[in-house]
Parts: C-alpha cells; structure tokens; sequence
C-alpha cells in the first residue's frame, strides 16, 4: 500500500499475547493433549486402530509448542525498544542501549497489549499458582488444577491439562 512501517516492541519477539503466550501455543498444546487422550482412550480401537505402549513425553509435547510459536515469529527484523509518542507525528524511542532515536510519521498506531490481572493478596509466583503464562510451561502434569476465571485461554489450558490426566476444577 505504499506505507512505511516501523514496529518498535519491548520483548524479544514479535506477536504480543496471542502469538507468544496465549492463542498459538494453548492451540498447539490443545491439538496435542487431544491426540493423546484420543491415544489414551478406547477411541482408537473403536476406530480400528490398535495401539501399544504409549506415554506422554511432556518436554517433547513443550519443545512442539515453542516450536510453532518460533516459526511464527522468526525471520522478521525490528527494534526492540520502549518509546513514547513526543507529538501527534513523532516517536521517540528508547534504544537497549541508552540512547534515543526520533522516528517521524504520518499515523500512529498503539497496541500495547495484555498483562495478567493480580488478585489482592494472591502473589503469582509461576510454581504452585500459574498465571496463564504459567500454565502453557508447567514441567510436569499437575495433580489437580484449579482454574480461576472463565476467558478462553483458562477453559483452553483446563482442558489441556485435564486430557493430560490433571484433575481441573473450573
């Protein structure tokens, strides 16, 4: 269309919530967890389909997702810094090293994003009480999971967890 862009982002990859830590990688662990409880189930010989031994290989099934989060994310050159706008047709940007660099432009676009809400007196410490995040990198399958409110993200990552043989209260 004609249009210059320049993409400034504070983290080490592109895509925001839904790319790095929300709709790619729950997909890919939801399609996952699916085929093995698909694996784990009489589904299969109900199909025709025998199976042997099987057993989760939780670190494989994370590599899988991390994976299809790089793909999407790799191969794009683009600063990483922090800025804000200095007028309606100009950015000043933060460099990681200090200094400071002054983009002009026609139009401004914000998307800041999503952040976890904290709940009073509730410290997310990514060990016993996941924030969703969380959830997408825990090491082994937990004994029982405890979902506390209802978006998307939360029912999906339940359900993942469950198909993995956790016990999920919603």
């Amino acid at each position: 269309m004609g249009l210059k862009t320049v993409c400034v982002e504070k983290n080490d990859t592109l895509g925001g919530t839904c790319l790095n830590v929300g709709c790619i990688p729950s997909k890919s662990l939801l399609n996952n967890s699916h085929l093995y409880q698909l694996v784990n189930s009489s589904e299969m010989q109900h199909r025709g389909i025998d199976i042997g031994s099987f057993k989760l290989n939780l670190p494989a099934m994370l590599k899988a997702k991390e994976k299809a989060v790089s793909s999407l994310t790799g191969g794009i050159a683009y600063l990483f810094k922090q800025n804000k706008v200095f007028n309606p047709n100009e950015v000043l940007v933060k460099k990681a090293d200090g200094s400071e660099e002054r983009i002009a432009t026609e139009r401004i676009l914000i998307a800041t994003g999503s952040e976890v809400t904290p709940f009073p007196g509730i410290d997310i410490d990514e060990q016993s009480i996941v924030s969703s995040t969380g959830a997408l990198s825990l090491t082994k399958v937990p004994q029982h999971l405890i979902v506390i409110g209802a978006g998307v993200i939360g029912v999906e990552l339940g359900s993942v967890w469950k198909r993995l043989g956790a016990e999920v209260s919603f």
